[in-house]
């Protein structure tokens, strides 16, 4: 009798621990192919003029992959690595290795989508099924109180009505043994140099978090551990000296080298521990608006955006002052906090949200800059970069977003006011 193997196409899901997807393909199947792409069309420029990824993003990226090809030769295995499109190698390997089936993760954005549809076609004509997961989420869909059309397009009221009426599922556990398709050739890690960086030499990563599963599980831990920060209460004379708490998880989030269930079954056993915090409050906070923009990503596709010409504008940007929008992204405006912020992203791929709301408004409102400008740069800079939370956050910013009646979604006012405190000019500075 043909065994049966099902082939796993790792995406932004790099973790063993709470796979649906994993542990569903192990319990259906005689062994399992892991696999992972480096697609070239996530390291090509754009039509904005900067990177789909940056050199630090693309260094956590490997990082996360090799963690996962580790934690798979422990258990006695490997993952396919290969440079190359899915849809170009996908067919292949299914017919060389007589693959029964395909599992990945479907995603929201309209490029990551489209892949999935490429890849969905040419298995289908091999009569192949290519099955769907979702694991980015707190909550599955169907364990929301209403179907993906009706999600309340305010956050707010997607907050209210999820928290009341949708529970949170525990987690699945990491497998402890796996069969492996037998392979001869698992295929290298490439180098940054191999991704298109020719500038890598020039990058210090040594005092910068690492990418994997093992690294956003101890961090974890320690940002959860008594005695960490995440426990200090500020007080607003403190808080005005100090950036304010980050629980700076949310590139592990974005990889899926750590599952939102995860975090928040955590932060719930330390609540219970130690009490209510205002930091712990934050992350899951923070996990919602994962949510929120995800299921709008579904919900709406790009009409998300309250632009006519979305399309168009990302396959032609509007035509900017170069000079005012250089001078933005290199932290040179003259604007105190503004510029401070934008020389932090630029030598460490990470800004506090507070942080991305202030650079965001003066580029929008001050500057008088699209805001898809804006957005394409952080794409290539951030190191947390996820479709939805990026291009999401940046149309709340410009009033672009379908979330316009929450004030939790961007308060104008209070930003604007921000930014008069530091410098009263700001306007007079462009």
């Amino acid at each position: 009798m043909k065994s049966k193997k099902i082939l796993v196409w790792f995406r932004n899901d790099l973790r063993l621990h709470d796979n649906e997807m994993l542990v569903e393909a192990i319990a259906k199947s005689d062994c399992i192919l892991p696999i992972y792409f480096f697609d070239p069309r996530h390291f090509e420029s754009t039509s904005f003029e900067t990177e789909k990824t940056g050199v630090r993003r693309a260094q956590f990226l490997l990082e996360s992959v090799l963690s996962l090809r580790t934690a798979f030769q422990k258990l006695g295995g490997d993952i396919l690595l290969i440079q190359g499109k899915p849809e170009e190698h996908i067919p292949a390997i299914v017919e060389q290795l007589e693959i029964s089936e395909v599992y990945h993760h479907r995603e929201v954005g309209p490029e990551e989508t489209l892949i999935s549809t490429h890849v969905e076609d040419i298995l289908w004509k091999q009569t192949i099924n290519l099955r769907h997961f979702i694991g980015h989420t707190l909550y599955n869909k169907e364990d929301l109180p209403f179907p993906i059309k009706d999600i309340p397009d305010v956050f707010t009221q997607f907050k209210k009505k999820t928290e009341r009426d949708a529970i949170v599922k525990s987690c699945f556990e990491s497998p402890l043994e796996v069969a492996f398709v037998e392979n001869e050739n698992w295929g290298a890690l490439p180098s940054l140099l191999e991704l298109g960086f020719a500038e890598a030499s020039f990058v210090n990563f040594d005092n910068e978090l690492k990418g994997g599963e093992l690294a956003g599980l101890a961090h974890l831990m320690k940002l959860l551990e008594p005695g960490s920060e995440i426990y200090v209460k500020y007080s607003p004379k403190v808080a005005a000296e100090k950036p304010g708490f980050s629980s700076e998880i949310s590139a592990w989030l974005s990889f899926g080298c750590l599952s939102p269930r995860k975090v928040y079954w955590m932060v719930k056993e330390a609540e219970a521990s130690f009490g209510t915090n205002p930091n712990f409050n934050q992350i899951l906070v923070g996990l919602l608006w994962r949510d929120y923009f995800r299921f709008m990503f579904k919900k709406h596709g790009v009409k998300f955006f309250q632009e006519t010409d979305f399309e168009e504008l990302i396959l032609s940007p509007v035509e900017v002052d170069e000079v005012v929008v250089r001078k933005w992204k290199n932290g040179e405006t003259g604007h105190l906090l503004v510029d401070r912020h934008m020389k932090e992203l630029n030598d460490s791929g990470f800004i506090l949200h507070a942080a991305r709301l202030i650079v965001a408004t003066f580029l929008i409102h001050v500057l008088k800059v699209h805001w898809t400008i804006g957005a394409a740069y952080f794409e290539e800079k951030l190191i947390d970069y996820a479709p939805a939370s990026n291009w999401g956050n940046w149309a709340n910013v410009a009033g672009a977003g379908l979330d316009l009646k929450s004030k939790n979604a961007f308060d104008l006012d209070k930003q604007m006011k921000i930014l008069d405190v530091v410098s009263p000019d700001a306007a007079s500075l462009v």
